[in-house]
């Protein structure tokens, strides 16, 4: 098999020489499915009239599924039927805040939205304290300094693996990292998982199942239950996903007259070394070396298929072939696609020894956006 690399752009953070992000974990959240905090006020004073509202999805595979994105545009369309209401699809599945956080401003801010939903703390979940304080942090900061009057909303999700935090009345992790970035900036937060775990902790549901309705089973006296989700993670559309809506559509409920409109200051920085200066840059022909192909869309059904978030794909076709760059800051990575054709990489850095990266996984059965 041929191996070629895909690389369409690079993601530079950058910041001036300030105290590192504390990578110590600091103590877990009381599991409660809403923190109102200041609520989503320009949002709901929008509701009130007439003019088009664009709300933004923001997250990961759970996000970019059919289930609580578009059935919580439906709630919204159904509760305010003058509004007409917009929507940016922005999710991508299997990517963090650490790729959100180079990609908010094409993604999300270019479409100009009235309220972002944030939802990445199940693909943060193996991420540092400090990793998510700097990418969340400045996802926020970039959406604050584009427009001071966009509400933002964190939204958390759900894998098997956090049940054990949630039966003891903690959030896990991640979600308690996001927590400290929602508490500096006053942004509401729902946990949209909370009322399927309790189901789950008192065997009304199961967590897995093919199908999201379980029959009876005659030999342990098992009666027929919910399953929550098809796999460790991804919801059902019409049990998890349902309840996830439903959470959204009570914490909203609960929001509506809270807060008074009016511009969002942005303030000191919770994080110093936050990624507020991340930038999207495009490849140009005089960084490649070698057997470099620029695709095109009208011919090419990759370059087709990502056109929506990649401006330009360049492919490999020989081994040798090189990229380089310089810039000045505290992160590079390239934006790119994983792949049954992906290629092997050696980076170097500063004249240090390369390191390899593989570009292919044992999930490449197709092609997939990564970093």
């Amino acid at each position: 098999m041929r191996m070629q690399p895909i690389l369409p752009v690079l993601l530079l953070a950058a910041a001036a020489s300030l105290p590192a992000a504390d990578d110590r974990a600091k103590p877990s959240r009381e599991a409660v499915e809403l923190r109102a905090r200041q609520g989503l006020p320009n949002f709901f004073a929008k509701t009130r009239g007439t003019n088009p509202v664009t709300v933004a999805y923001f997250g990961g595979s759970i996000t970019a599924a059919a289930g609580w994105r578009p059935q919580t545009l439906a709630w919204l369309r159904a509760r305010y039927p003058g509004v007409p209401f917009i929507e940016i699809n922005a999710a991508i599945g299997g990517t963090g805040s650490d790729l959100g956080v180079f990609r908010v401003g094409r993604d999300v801010l270019a479409g100009k939205p009235d309220l972002v939903f944030v939802e990445f703390a199940v693909n943060d979940g193996g991420a540092s304290p400090a990793q998510i304080y700097r990418c969340m942090e400045g996802i926020v900061r970039q959406i604050r300094k584009a427009d001071p009057s966009t509400d933002i909303c964190y939204v958390y999700t759900l894998h098997e693996g956090m049940t054990n935090d949630l039966a003891a009345g903690r959030f896990p992790r991640s979600a308690s990292a996001m927590e400290h970035i929602a508490d500096h900036y006053g942004i509401p937060s729902i946990h949209l998982a909370l009322e399927a775990a309790r189901r789950i902790r008192a065997g009304e549901w199961v967590f897995s199942a093919p199908k999201p309705d379980v029959p009876a089973d005659a030999a342990s006296g098992a009666p027929p239950r919910k399953a929550f989700a098809s796999d460790g993670c991804h919801p059902f559309a019409e049990t998890g996903h349902r309840l996830y809506t439903e959470a959204v559509a009570r914490s909203f409920e609960a929001m509506e007259k809270l807060g008074r409109p009016g511009p969002h200051a942005l303030g000191a920085p919770f994080t110093p070394d936050n990624h507020e200066k991340a930038q999207f840059v495009p490849l140009e022909k005089s960084q490649l070396r070698g057997a470099w192909e620029q695709l095109d869309p009208s011919t090419n059904s990759l370059a087709r298929n990502f056109r929506q978030r990649l401006p330009a794909l360049w492919q490999a076709n020989a081994a040798g072939a090189s990229l380089t760059f310089s810039f000045h800051g505290q992160w590079a990575c390239l934006y790119d696609l994983l792949g049954p054709d992906g290629g092997e990489l050696e980076v170097a850095v500063d004249g240090r020894p390369p390191t390899s990266a593989r570009r292919f996984d044992a999930y490449c059965t197709y092609h997939r956006l990564g970093m």
